[in-house]
């Protein structure tokens, strides 16, 4: 059995793997977007191999989340949207205002592409269905998606997006949250509506 980190473990560990996911983000970015030659393609696809071999050498065998940290919840490292050890991960940040209103602001280049020049809507999905779902969450009583349901306006261009999500309303342990998300230029581009379940505690 796997053993909670120590608050020290923690800070150290992330400290440690943060910089190179994020060294791994910028490398799949400039994978897709690379127009070196040939030669300079095998030398960095056998410096990635050797990388590989180094972090792969020793491997926890199951998944970040089967591992708690000092407060004896699961670890997120390899969350998909904020994962700080995560390179496909954003990371995505949240913003909290006093009136409950949830934000976050991203940068989204090549790896998030789905029509020529514009975001995958399953990226815009994910995105909204994160911010949404932080609208409900509460100090020791996480929220689960029951439903989202998106209306595409406009194509998202590539580049600064802002997601916003604020609560509509709240019934029986459900929260029903809306927003939106935008492109740079402010007009908004992907509706959301969603119910996030906090499930009841044990009895």
């Amino acid at each position: 059995m796997t053993r909670d980190l120590t608050p020290d473990e923690k800070r150290h560990s992330e400290a440690l793997y943060a910089p190179v996911a994020a060294a791994l983000r910028e490398l799949i970015d400039v994978t897709i977007r690379s127009d070196v030659d040939d030669a300079d393609v095998r030398r960095a696809q056998a410096l990635i191999e050797e990388a590989a071999g180094l972090l792969g050498s020793r491997l926890d065998p199951g998944p970040p989340s089967s591992r708690s940290g000092p407060d004896g919840r699961p670890l997120t490292w390899g969350n998909v949207a904020f994962g700080v050890r995560n390179a496909i991960a954003f990371p995505l940040q949240i913003e909290r205002a006093e009136n409950g209103r949830v934000t976050t602001d991203l940068n989204l280049g090549a790896p998030y592409e789905g029509p020529a020049g514009h975001l995958h809507g399953g990226i815009s999905a994910l995105i909204l269905d994160h911010v949404l779902s932080a609208t409900a969450h509460r100090p020791e009583a996480p929220a689960f998606t029951g439903t989202l349901t998106l209306r595409y306006v406009a194509p998202t261009p590539l580049g600064r997006v802002r997601a916003e999500a604020w609560t509509d309303r709240e019934e029986r342990g459900k929260t029903f949250a809306v927003g939106h998300l935008l492109d740079a230029a402010g007009p908004v581009t992907v509706r959301a509506e969603g119910v996030f379940i906090r499930p009841r505690p044990p009895q």
